[in-house]
């Protein structure tokens, strides 16, 4: 068994593959879900020595299956968000200190200490719904901070304004997440010039405005608020990690969690460094349910393990997914 210990406090190249591959077969023997998948495609741990040869489970099986490796009670369901009558992700958490130590963890290996900030969220669309891994970490940081002003903001966009520019012009840091929409909400009923705030979008416009792409939207974000670069947050459900742009798009990742290419056209092969490919993602946190997930984003990989996401794959462009009913 891999423990919380052994997955915060890998350091370098080495100690992360021997921790991976630990997991890939604590998962194998403990996770029926994945330990079908991988013998329908023919791969176990007698035949996998590497992390490259490491089956990655589509992440569509957190829409039909109860992906779990461990036996343990459900502490927390998260969900992902869909439209009326969608089927959404549901990620089964038996044991919510491991996200709570890595968002912490990561949060502090990108930007110091939370108590420097105070953090404001502007996050609509996810406090209107339940289970949302997002809230959850954004709570618990805004506890954190330990700073009177810090909060969430729903739809009371003046208050915000006036909120923001006083703590800016004060000096105090402070970080601003918010959903892409509502940060170009935001913008457009009022400009800034802000000199101490960073400003970390989450992404999506959540069916509230035209899809545009990151360029543009940082761009457009940077102008609104003032500031030179846009920070962005790279999660989702089925992940108990968070990758940070810093700017430009390109997304790092804490120790514990890396980031692999797959060929769109063959999903079970990985294409080099450069290449665009669908987004495979180990995160060493998920020891309890699978480390190993094939995303339906498109990106490409950089040197020093750094990313970037392009886009999403179309339903109709998803390949080596054939195998869902197990």
């Amino acid at each position: 068994m891999v423990s919380s210990h052994d997955i915060f406090t890998i350091s370098g190249k080495k100690d992360f593959e021997k921790i991976t591959m630990k997991v890939f077969r604590y998962q194998y023997e403990n996770n029926s879900v994945y330990q079908k998948f991988c013998n329908l495609i023919r791969k176990d741990p007698t035949n996998v020595k590497t992390i490259e040869a490491i089956p990655f489970l589509p992440i569509q099986f957190f829409k039909s299956h109860d992906v779990l490796s461990s036996s343990d009670s459900i502490q927390q369901i998260f969900t992902s968000s869909g439209t009326t009558g969608m089927q959404t992700s549901r990620h089964l958490v038996t044991d919510i200190s491991l996200y709570e130590e890595s968002y912490r963890k990561g949060f502090t290996e990108f930007y110091g200490n939370i108590e420097n900030y105070c953090v404001l969220a502007l996050l609509p669309s996810y406090l209107e719904r339940e289970g949302s891994s997002l809230i959850y970490m954004v709570e618990d940081l805004i506890k954190l901070s330990n700073h009177p002003d810090s909060g969430f903001y729903l739809h009371n966009y003046d208050e915000l304004i006036a909120k923001l520019e006083d703590l800016d012009n004060s000096g105090q840091n402070v970080l601003l997440i918010g959903v892409t929409y509502a940060l170009l909400d935001l913008i457009e009923k009022h400009p800034f010039q802000l000199n101490n705030t960073i400003i970390m979008e989450t992404g999506g416009m959540k069916g509230k405005r035209k899809e545009i792409i990151r360029e543009e939207l940082h761009s457009i974000l940077c102008k609104g608020f003032g500031v030179s670069a846009i920070h962005s947050e790279y999660g989702m459900t089925e992940l108990l990690s968070q990758a940070y742009s810093l700017g430009n798009g390109i997304f790092e990742c804490p120790p514990w969690m890396q980031i692999l290419i797959r060929d769109t056209e063959d999903a079970l092969t990985l294409i080099p460094e450069g290449k665009t490919g669908g987004i495979n993602v180990i995160d060493l946190a998920n020891i309890n349910s699978c480390s190993f997930i094939a995303t339906q984003d498109l990106g490409k990989k950089y040197p020093n393990h750094s990313f970037e996401v392009l886009g999403r794959f179309d339903n109709s462009d998803i390949r080596g997914c054939n195998l869902m009913v197990l």
